[in-house]
């Protein structure tokens, strides 16, 4: 089963979600714009619409969709429009892109749910659309992080969150 998730840089989803169990594999990508096969420096230019993202296919047996939902909340700031840390533009915002009507339901109620909450103290600006095409990033940045642990973004940005989220849902 396929779900797709921007979050701000693909480099920092991507190798959250290849430490989940239950996911078999996570593309990094762009999604929801409207040039046809995107360049990341396209992208990265703020023309395209599109979204970082990353294209997950789980195991709905191991892990649930409402589990990778839990995961990608925790893992990035829902609360910011268009950026995420330093990262500043429409291909660093929150989305949810649902493949099919359950994910759709299951998206929305659970930001209603964070909302009712009060879970953050800004309001949720993640989108819920519809999944379009998926296209596939450039070779390079697959598997960035653990390609590139010395960049100093890897190391002062994704090291931490990894280790943050490796503490967390660390499986007994």
């Amino acid at each position: 089963m396929k779900a797709t998730f921007g979050g701000g840089c693909f480099w920092c989803t991507e190798v959250i979600f290849q430490h989940t169990e239950g996911v078999n594999t996570v593309l990094p990508g762009y999604m929801g714009g409207k040039t046809e096969q995107p360049t990341y420096k396209e992208v990265c230019n703020g023309d395209t619409e599109h979204v970082e993202v990353v294209q997950l296919d789980f195991d709905p047996a191991k892990v649930s969709f409402l589990e990778l939902l839990a995961i990608f909340f925790k893992t990035h700031d829902p609360t910011t429009l268009n950026r995420q840390g330093e990262d500043v533009g429409t291909q660093y915002r929150s989305a949810v892109f649902f493949h099919n009507d359950e994910q759709k339901v299951e998206a929305t109620q659970f930001i209603q749910a964070l909302t009712a909450e009060e879970v953050y103290a800004s309001p949720i600006v993640t989108a819920v659309e519809e999944a379009v095409t998926f296209w596939e990033a450039e070779d390079y940045h697959h598997d960035y992080f653990n390609q590139n642990p010395g960049n100093p973004f890897c190391a002062a940005v994704i090291a931490p969150k990894l280790q943050k989220f490796l503490k967390a849902y660390k499986k007994d």
